[in-house]
């Protein structure tokens, strides 16, 4: 596989993350039969406000693997702190479109001891992302081997991909948490004729019942699909009949698992950019979840490149470890 020389654009949200636990399970202050009268309040032990958003993750974790990605979204004037740690990091945030009037989003979440989460967002700037036009970001940093639609305001994910269609961008579907509110349409919208199709297994299951498309009719309007799996690992299928597995890596301990789908995006991304193989690619990205899903926050975890190439090792052998380490060098 030869390696794309093309930019990477990451578009989606742009948020800050206020994370709390909560010591027991929400299960248990919930009674089925009475959810239309739901009011409840969970004590919660701590409260970490932390960088996010789908899109700055995925920069930050490609950046952290030697890439320079073009992040694309809105955000508020009080993204100025936000913007220098991303750039600090690697990341490209030229591009990021600032609103006059509304605030960066913000994502509410608690998550319990069975890392069941209970969630809240406020779109605020993310409603100006259509406002963002690709091409000229294209003219300031080259064509681009992907531009990643990841979740964003739906008028925006719409926009980006109708021009990725009509300018002939390579683009990738990533719908995630907009698949709970948006219609059929939107959703074949967004994923017909994507080179790779990125969900969570309950995720895949949504597009099939909202689209009315088969698994296979999903995976005829994409290149490949990939679906993680959570503890599982990721499965990987394409239209050329490459179907495989990749198992989760080891040894990991969970802690928080806001943004780990968004780290394995990025470390499967990073992987591909640097010409490996889809299973590479998966490996690459189920060890750099490993270390947000051990960390609370998501832009929180550090590594070194032998740290890295050691966790490749552990877990998917020494002939993996010796191909990530020569790109990581």
């Amino acid at each position: 596989m030869t390696a794309p020389t093309g930019s990477l654009l990451i578009a989606g949200s742009i948020a800050t993350d206020h994370l709390m636990t909560f010591g027991g399970k929400f299960a248990d202050s919930l009674v089925v039969d009475q959810l239309d009268k739901l009011s409840v309040s969970f004590l919660v032990n701590d409260l970490e406000i932390r960088r996010g958003g789908v899109a700055p993750n995925m920069c930050f974790g490609l950046a952290r693997l030697g890439l320079r990605p073009v992040l694309v979204g809105a955000a508020g004037e009080d993204f100025t702190d936000y913007r220098s740690w991303l750039e600090r990091h690697g990341v490209d945030c030229d591009s990021v479109h600032i609103s006059e009037s509304k605030h960066t989003a913000r994502f509410v979440c608690t998550t319990d001891t069975t890392m069941a989460q209970f969630a809240s967002f406020y779109p605020g700037a993310m409603s100006e992302a259509s406002l963002i036009e690709l091409a000229p970001i294209v003219e300031r940093v080259g064509a681009p081997t992907y531009v990643l639609i990841g979740a964003d305001d739906p008028a925006a994910m719409k926009r980006h991909t109708e021009e990725c269609r009509q300018r002939g961008y390579p683009f990738i579907a990533d719908c995630s948490q907009q698949l709970a509110f948006a219609e059929g349409d939107l959703i074949r919208d967004l994923i017909d004729g994507a080179a790779i199709l990125f969900s969570n297994e309950y995720e895949s299951h949504v597009i099939e019942k909202k689209t009315g498309w088969s698994a296979e009719e999903v995976l005829a309007k994409v290149g490949i699909q990939v679906t993680t799996l959570g503890k599982d690992g990721v499965r990987v299928t394409s239209q050329d009949g490459t179907s495989f597995e990749i198992p989760a890596a080891q040894g990991v301990e969970a802690v928080e698992p806001t943004g780990v789908g968004d780290a394995f995006r990025a470390g499967f991304l990073a992987a591909l950019s640097w010409g490996t193989s889809l299973e590479r690619a998966a490996q690459v990205g189920c060890v750099l979840a490993a270390y947000v899903v051990e960390t609370v926050g998501t832009q929180e975890y550090d590594f070194t490149v032998e740290q890295f190439v050691e966790r490749v090792r552990v877990s998917y052998g020494d002939e993996a470890a010796a191909e990530v380490q020569k790109n990581l060098v």
